[in-house]
């Protein structure tokens, strides 16, 4: 956090990451203005569409952009002083991954693992037995997913206190995407931090604590995945053994867009669906179905929510004006 009467500096205990009116400008579009904190152990969550400004974000807290205005430290450095040290304790993933398309998978960790003072092979082999890696053909004629997984592997295979992560799971089929849901999820417990970029919301809300969501280069909010799913739509439909009547459903809070069709009951649900479910209970329930909550509907309407309050992106809400607010 930053002292503002003193000037100084003061990292908090638990943090790995932090930022303190993070800018970069270029011209209009770029970061302005981003505060983040990100706790030891977390998997965090940086969301946005493309373009937001997630890339040049990470950019900066790897010192490999320079910011025009704010401070940030990452494992409790300033990484423009000590840049070097910070990305040695850090893996990190590009949106835009390059290779040397020449060598094989193994060449290319094998070169990294040299760089980086030593490869721990078993963990290396680990690794690419759990993604799947293809290890022996030349980069340049993988698949984009394929080259994604050397990439995964090269990020955690270090062992590194921080993993940085753009994009992770471009090209990579449903079933690489679970087992590294699990690999982060596992990461994480074992006390390491990771941030998580993605413009796709489904490919973090399994495995993140929290998320921020970036718009235009602003931080629109920072959640709790829980708290968000409270906030989020849901599609309830039952079948009850008596008619209900329709008129029962019309006071209660957060229920909208009531159908009674016969012993047929269908709803739309803002937040929890206690109330809709006591009163479906004073009849005999034969089936009852909740959709999964939508939070892709949930982060358009922050969007949207934005532009109301500046067309042009100049003004955001902070995540004290919103409800949820964050836990402290």
């Amino acid at each position: 956090m930053h002292d503002r009467d003193s000037g100084w500096w003061v990292v908090t205990a638990e943090a790995v990451l932090e930022t303190k009116r993070l800018t970069k400008d270029y011209g209009g579009v770029g970061v302005f203005d981003l505060d983040l904190s990100v706790r030891r152990g977390e998997v965090f969550g940086f969301l946005g569409p493309n373009g937001a400004g997630k890339s040049t974000t990470i950019r900066m807290l790897l010192d490999f952009v320079r910011p025009d205005a704010g401070e940030v430290r990452v494992l409790g450095a300033d990484p423009r002083v000590a840049g070097p040290s910070v990305r040695a304790r850090t893996g990190f993933l590009p949106s835009e991954l390059s290779l040397w398309g020449r060598s094989t998978g193994r060449q290319v960790l094998g070169h990294l693992g040299r760089l980086r003072g030593g490869l721990d092979r078993a963990w290396t082999d680990e690794l690419c037995r759990r993604l799947d890696v293809e290890l022996d053909r030349p980069v340049k004629s993988l698949s984009t997913g394929n080259k994604q997984k050397i990439g995964l592997v090269q990020a955690f295979a270090h062992r590194p206190e921080l993993v940085v992560l753009d994009e992770p799971t471009t090209g990579l089929d449903p079933l690489v995407q679970q087992e590294f849901q699990r690999l982060v999820r596992e990461t994480a417990d074992d006390g390491v931090t990771v941030f998580l970029s993605s413009h796709t919301l489904a490919e973090v809300e399994r495995v993140a604590d929290r998320v921020a969501v970036l718009r235009r280069g602003r931080l629109v909010t920072t959640e709790r995945v829980a708290a968000l799913k409270e906030l989020a739509v849901r599609r309830v439909v039952a079948e009850t053994r008596e008619e209900p009547d329709r008129r029962a459903f019309a006071a209660l809070d957060g229920v909208r867009d009531v159908e009674v069709e016969g012993h047929r009951v269908s709803a739309t649900v803002e937040g929890h669906v206690d109330a809709l479910v006591k009163v479906l209970a004073r009849h005999t329930v034969l089936s009852l179905d909740v959709e999964e909550a939508d939070l892709e509907e949930i982060f358009l309407a922050m969007y949207q929510d934005q532009d109301q309050d500046d067309p042009r992106g100049g003004r955001d809400r902070s995540s004290a004006e919103r409800k949820p607010q964050e836990a402290r």
